[in-house]
């Protein structure tokens, strides 16, 4: 069974919709407020430059004081490494969202195999995480890489929020679906479903992970569900095998 290989409609240059886009634009252009481009690429392009700023000075701060007085050099060098840190964690992030991993063979690979992988590009420690795989999910087969850009981003939010928090992975498939459920205690609820339901991309990446997460698992002919039991976050992407 192939998890998705494809399920996006795409609607034909020359149809209705497409007309009307087109039309709109121009009207656009023409009273002098051109569109924000909202596509995927532009976001992200605009949230790391958000959020790469702070990072990036504190580092020339750090730099700046190896050649002259000021903190210690123990505070310096936990200054820039936490920096580095906070930048390769919005990469990862930055990634998922919207990059491209390499694309498996045409018949496509084991669905243990792309969570090890997702796993590893999560930057989650291994010590952290507990994982459950159902004894279905050997056979299903992943032919889209947006399963994967889905799981990094749940395990990369984990990771960047989740204060060291325990981690566990339970993935199984019965009737047709798979479903991929990250659980993860004292991670507030509220603003997690505030990031899965926010109608648009935010302006940096603080939530950009999640909102990826559910137009992607949509696109998926998914759905993303969550519940909170005593301080403890479960979220579910529920996908169709197909």
């Amino acid at each position: 069974m192939i998890l998705a290989g494809h399920t996006s409609r795409l609607a034909s240059p020359g149809s209705l919709p497409g007309l009307v886009r087109r039309v709109r634009a121009r009207l656009g252009r023409s009273r002098g407020r051109p569109e924000r481009d909202t596509s995927a690429e532009a976001v992200l392009v605009r949230a790391l430059c958000h959020d790469m700023r702070g990072s990036l000075t504190c580092l020339e701060s750090a730099l700046h004081h190896l050649d002259v007085s000021g903190p210690s050099g123990e505070d310096v060098l936990a200054m820039a490494r936490a920096q580095a840190a906070h930048l390769a964690s919005m990469l990862r992030t930055a990634e998922a969202t919207g990059g491209a991993p390499s694309r498996g063979p045409a018949a496509g690979r084991p669905l243990p195999d792309v969570i090890a992988a997702s796993v590893a590009a999560s930057g989650l420690p291994r010590r952290q995480l507990t994982l459950e795989l159902g004894g279905s999910t050997g056979a299903v087969m992943v032919g889209d890489d947006r399963l994967q850009r889905i799981l990094v981003n749940l395990l990369e939010n984990a990771h960047r929020h989740g204060a060291g928090a325990p981690v566990r992975l339970r993935a199984s498939a019965d009737a047709g679906w798979v479903e991929l459920a990250v659980t993860q205690p004292g991670v507030t609820a509220r603003r997690v479903v505030d990031h899965l339901c926010t109608p648009r991309p935010p302006a940096d990446l603080t939530g950009l992970g999640l909102w990826s997460v559910r137009q992607q698992a949509r696109e998926l002919g998914g759905q993303v569900l969550w519940e909170d039991a005593d301080g403890t976050l479960t979220l579910r992407v529920q996908l169709p095998d197909h």
